[in-house]
């Protein structure tokens, strides 16, 4: 970010007032609320057309935003390693979700995916804003990520509460989702 009062005042104001926001990742544009804010989430949900029973993604600036909503004791020393050494980057993580994350979150799991972000624009913002957002592509369920703000625009309109216009990672793939416990990839 060039003014780093600009555009996340705007995008933090959003999130702070129960908006949904879209804004760059590593690879694709994503949509994004408070995850605390039960209203948002389902806004976001309905804005997707997505079932909440899927559960979501949580993304951070760093590992202590997310261990409101991670059991980090039910993490076994031996797979810590290869969390952390993979993170900032574009490895989402299914780990034990703490038993006060709620369901819109987690939806039919007991697992929670979070990822550490590398992509400054997000983690500036998560700074900011000083917990994680909730992270979706930014397409209808199914269908495939729109490559613009203009197309996102056309798609949703003024349901977004705040357009974050910056570029999108240098990844040309979504990131890659592992069971932290098993090692079985999700999306690779």
């Amino acid at each position: 970010m060039t003014d780093s009062t600009s555009v996340p005042f705007t995008a933090l104001t959003a999130l702070e007032q129960g908006g949904v926001i879209f804004y760059p990742t590593e690879a694709v544009y994503g949509l994004g609320c408070d995850p605390d804010n039960q209203q948002a989430v389902e806004q976001l949900l309905a804005m997707k057309q997505r079932p909440v029973e899927k559960g979501l993604i949580l993304i951070a600036d760093n590992y202590g935003q997310l261990l409101k909503y991670v059991d980090d004791a039910k993490i076994p020393m031996d797979k810590r390693t290869d969390i952390f050494s993979s993170w900032p980057g574009a490895i989402t993580w299914v780990m034990p979700a703490a038993k006060t994350t709620p369901k819109w979150l987690t939806g039919q799991f007991d697992t929670i995916a979070v990822r550490v972000t590398n992509h400054p624009t997000v983690k500036h913002l998560c700074q900011k804003f000083d917990k994680p957002l909730v992270s979706t592509s930014a397409n209808l369920s199914g269908q495939d990520t729109v490559t613009s703000i203009a197309m996102a625009k056309s798609e949703f309109g003024e349901k977004v509460a705040f357009y974050v216009d910056e570029p999108l990672g240098d990844n040309t793939q979504p990131s890659t989702i592992k069971d932290v416990m098993t090692g079985k990839v999700f999306r690779g």
